[in-house]
């Protein structure tokens, strides 16, 4: 009889072991679960054959949506809440949570020095982002590299208005100095909602969900020893912080963006009053390695160097 359980079992089996002698062991073992799970979804929901066609049209649609400058896979990850789910579970031990690196991290940030402006529209409200980096230790880490990225006052990445905003507007690749500091000038970045013109808006419809994000400003730190930190600061008291269609707001990462309304600090800063300033520490945790799990073969031997 068609459909039986023993019939449907036997499938899944024979496409687990067909990746048996896969020879990279952690390849086999993702693969071999996702067949498991995939299976396992099929079977205890039996989707119709029309449904299947739908859903393969569906994530084909996806893919004919990306190009250099959108990446409606990692927005499809990003609203099912996966991004943010792989992101907590590889999060460090201590220090600064992560969050999801968002769709929009597709162009190299221009190199900037500490204090420089990343508004490059002249509008908005002012605001000074004043950032420090340590280790776990609390010891601080210089020349540490700081990539930022946010929308504009109206909500959008510069890749969305190509014809609005110049490319680089909202961002800056820094570098941190002897105290593992930095700062720049920027404006209070925007709510926003992601991008809905694609399949991921027509799922978002079809379960009348908000699109919405709340204001943030994007960041990677990368320090030497140390493993690579993605996250964001939220701007605090702003819509959407307990609803985020992305599922990346951590308590810890909401910021009082503070006003200012003196004068000489807004001169010191070379902004005009009243701004607002935002300050946080980033810390990153040491990278580690552990002799038992490192991989020989991805070890080259002195001997064989000389030999290229």
């Amino acid at each position: 009889m068609p459909g039986t359980d023993e019939a449907t079992k036997a499938i899944t089996a024979a496409v687990v072991d067909s990746f048996h002698d896969t020879p990279d062991s952690r390849l086999r073992e993702l693969l071999q679960g996702l067949v498991r799970h995939l299976h396992g979804y099929v079977r205890e929901l039996r989707p119709t054959i029309e449904e299947w066609e739908y859903a393969v049209d569906y994530l084909t649609a996806v893919g004919q949506k990306c190009d250099p400058t959108r990446q409606e896979f990692i927005l499809l990850s990003d609203v099912l809440g996966v991004s943010m789910l792989v992101e907590t579970l590889n999060e460090q031990a201590s220090g600064t949570e992560s969050t999801v690196l968002g769709p929009f991290h597709v162009v190299e940030s221009p190199k900037r020095e500490s204090g420089d402006n990343i508004d490059l529209m002249g509008t908005g409200t002012p605001c000074v982002v004043s950032l420090r980096v340590t280790s776990s230790d609390g010891s601080p880490l210089p020349g540490t590299s700081v990539d930022v990225w946010q929308c504009s006052e109206d909500g959008f990445y510069d890749v969305q208005q190509p014809d609005v905003q110049p490319l680089g507007n909202g961002r800056g690749l820094f570098r941190t100095d002897d105290d593992g500091r930095v700062w720049f000038r920027t404006i209070v970045p925007s709510h926003y909602p992601i991008p809905t013109d694609g399949p991921v808006g027509v799922l978002l419809d079809a379960t009348e969900r908000h699109p919405y994000r709340p204001a943030h400003i994007h960041f990677i730190v990368e320090a030497a020893g140390h493993r690579p930190l993605t996250t964001h600061i939220f701007v605090a008291d702003g819509p959407y912080l307990d609803s985020d269609a992305v599922f990346a707001v951590k308590k810890n990462l909401v910021v009082d963006f503070v006003q200012v309304d003196d004068a000489e600090q807004a001169r010191e800063y070379q902004v005009t009053a009243p701004f607002r300033a935002a300050d946080f520490d980033i810390i990153v945790e040491p990278e580690t390695t552990d002799p038992e799990t490192t991989d020989p073969a991805a070890i080259e031997p002195e001997t064989n160097k000389d030999a290229r």
